[in-house]
């Protein structure tokens, strides 16, 4: 249901897209501009189809927007974000960590190793 929903609202906003580029541009901004004889064959009917199409998209792609927000919303509740992680999450049973054995592993090379870490200052 949420991906037809999520394709319905995809085609209308390339719908309300197209509509507002086929509208014709008012020059200027703020409603300045616009200007152009006035006569039986202005355009007007076709602004005012246009401007109405271009509503009811946008209020179709209000609506489908909210719904899919509804949706987002039912299907992550009782779920947080520390949940999708998937880091289990540990008890203090009041042991300590483990230690390494005899701590070689934290001990630099011996004498005999090849690469020595530290240079010597002969």
């Amino acid at each position: 249901m949420e991906n037809v929903v999520l394709i319905i609202h995809l085609l209308l906003a390339l719908g309300l897209i197209a509509v507002v580029l086929l509208q014709r541009s008012e020059g200027g901004g703020l409603g300045m501009g616009g200007g152009g004889g006035g006569g039986a064959i202005s355009g007007r009917a076709a602004a005012t189809a246009l401007g109405k199409i271009t509503w009811l998209l946008a209020i179709a792609f209000i609506c489908t927007s909210i719904t899919l927000t509804i949706m987002a919303a039912q299907k992550s509740a009782g779920s947080s974000v520390a949940d999708r992680i998937g880091v289990p999450q540990t008890q203090d049973s009041g042991e300590a960590p483990a230690v390494p054995a005899l701590g070689s592993d934290l001990l630099p090379p011996a004498e005999g190793d090849n690469a020595p870490l530290v240079p010597s200052a002969d």
